[in-house]
Parts: structure tokens; sequence; C-alpha cells
């Protein structure tokens, strides 16, 4: 009888557990890009060009709060003061130097989005994505990528898987040396350290906020305050990534960045540079996780256990 029960406990449990993973993730094409809901509620919106790049903005976490900045999309938003860094959109990649042009910073290299390869919603949605990189006239293709950004979500976390292959179909092309990369998120004001409002960096090895600047590590987590409750996102690096675990180019100010190219900005020594053979792809891997509280009740070492195999 004992074990009959115990039985039926773990059975209910794993029902309640798939129960709770079986949110709906809708997918709705417009003329600016992808919307993206959970249960009928706001998530995010693939934007296929905001300044000289594609973004996700806005992006709700799982209490329905926006965690990253609305700055420069949405001016006037009360809890913002900060004006800083008008590239730093929400969430993107780009990089520094690629073949020596700037894709970073605004009004320089551009990604132009080509074409929607996917866009499929279901249990997990799916967005698959082709873009140009391209000179700062649009004269010179340097590279293309392709996306592919899928979307889940439960009662408690909601993430963002994002595979980027970049190919190298115009001749070589070299990734710079440079801190300024490459696959970022700029936080909500809030939320960020320097606003002393509680916000905290944390990564895989224990470092913490300015101490985990320029680190390598296997996830790094930036949780805080956001509208009087405690949020966090985690990015975790996916072991067949390129040059895993990555260095990031994480601030108190609020930017929140892996870069696995800047390599002599962050240790004084090491050379980062990487020239990607023409016809070649590069890979890069990553989760974004949006939970509830800090990196412990957001269970983010367990998370990057599951996500790593």
């Amino acid at each position: 009888m004992i074990r009959f029960c115990a039985l039926l406990t773990a059975l209910a449990s794993m029902l309640g557990s798939l129960h709770k993973a079986a949110a709906d993730v809708s997918v709705e094409q417009t003329p600016r890009g992808v919307t993206v809901k959970v249960d009928g509620q706001p998530f995010t919106e693939y934007l296929i060009k905001s300044g000289s790049k594609p973004i996700l903005w806005p992006i709700f976490g799982p209490t329905g709060k926006r965690v990253t900045r609305n700055w420069p999309m949405e001016d006037g938003v009360a809890s913002e003061k900060d004006r800083d860094h008008i590239h730093q959109r929400s969430l993107w990649f780009t990089h520094g130097s690629v073949n020596g042009i700037d894709f970073w910073s605004e009004g320089k290299g551009r990604i132009e989005h080509r074409e929607f390869g996917k866009v499929a919603g279901g249990p997990q949605a799916v967005i698959v994505t082709h873009n140009d990189w391209l000179s700062p006239d649009g004269s010179k293709l340097q590279c293309q990528d392709e996306r592919t950004l899928t979307f889940g979500a439960d009662a408690d976390r909601r993430w963002i898987d994002f595979e980027i292959a970049i190919k190298a179909t115009g001749g070589p092309v070299t990734f710079g040396d440079t801190k300024e990369g490459s696959f970022g998120m700029r936080v909500a004001s809030t939320l960020r350290v320097d606003s002393q409002q509680g916000g905290k960096i944390i990564n895989s090895d224990g470092q913490t906020d300015g101490a985990a600047w320029g680190k390598p590590a296997a996830w790094v987590d930036y949780h805080g305050p956001v509208e009087g409750e405690t949020v966090g996102i985690a990015i975790l690096n996916h072991p067949s990534s390129f040059r895993f675990p990555t260095y990031w180019h994480v601030r108190g100010y609020g930017l929140f960045a892996a870069n696995p190219f800047g390599l002599h900005d962050f240790t004084g020594t090491m050379k980062g540079e990487y020239t990607l053979p023409a016809g070649e792809t590069l890979k890069f891997r990553y989760r974004v996780l949006l939970h509830k509280g800090d990196e412990k009740a957001g269970r983010i070492a367990d998370a990057f256990a599951e996500f790593s195999k």
C-alpha cells in the first residue's frame, strides 16, 4: 500500500510538472517582425530592424513585467533615467569589429533582415531568420547569418534559446579582439547594480558584480527589482558554442553581454581575434532564462545542467 501511494504521488508530481510546462506559445507575423505570446499574454517581439540591427523588444518576464530597458525604442518610461549607449537595444547579436567594421555601434555596419525561414507556434515557438551583414553604405556583404530562436515558458520561468550560425559567404571574415560584443542585453533600469536598488550580478563561479566582468563562465545571472518584484535574467552558454565558456562583458550600468572575442581587453595578455575561412560557419548557442527571484530561486545551476545536455 505504501509503495502504491508513493507511485501515485510520483505520477501526480510528473503530471503536475507536465501541466506546468504546457504553456501555449503563439506567434504572429507583422510588418515589423513577429510578436510572441504565452497563453495569450505578451512575451516579446522580434523586430527585423531597430537602429542598425534586428532585436527582441519588449521582453516580459514570468511575472508579466518588462525586464529589459525600453529606451530608445520607447521614451518617457518613469523608471528609466539613463539615456546612455543608444545602440544597446534590449536584446541583440552584433560585434564591434567584423573585417574592421563596427557593427556594435549605431550608424556604422548594419545587419539587414533578408527573410524568415520559419515562423511557428506551439508548446515551443520557433522563429528562423536569415540576415546580411553589410558595410556602412550597404555596398559590400561581409557575411550572412541564420538565427534560430526558440521560445518556451512554464508557470515560473520563460526562456529564449538563441542559436546563430554565421557563414563567411563573401570571403574570409575576421572577428576583431574588442570588448564591444557580442550577444547582448540591456537590463531594466531598476535591475542595474548601479541603480543601488538591490541589483546583483553573479556567475557560475560565484564571482559577483564588478568581479564578474571579463571572466569566463558557463552562465551569468543578473537579478534585482522590477516594479516591486525580484526577477532575474540568466544567460547560459552551451558547451557546443564557440569558445565555451565565453567571456562576459557585463556591467553594473546594465549591459549584459557574452563575448568570446575580446580576450585582450578582458585579460590583458590573451589574443581573441579569429578569422573564419571563406565558406565556413561559426556557431554560437545561448539560452536566456527569465525567472522569479535570485539565481538560487531560479535554479540557474540546475537549468544549466539541463541545457548543457
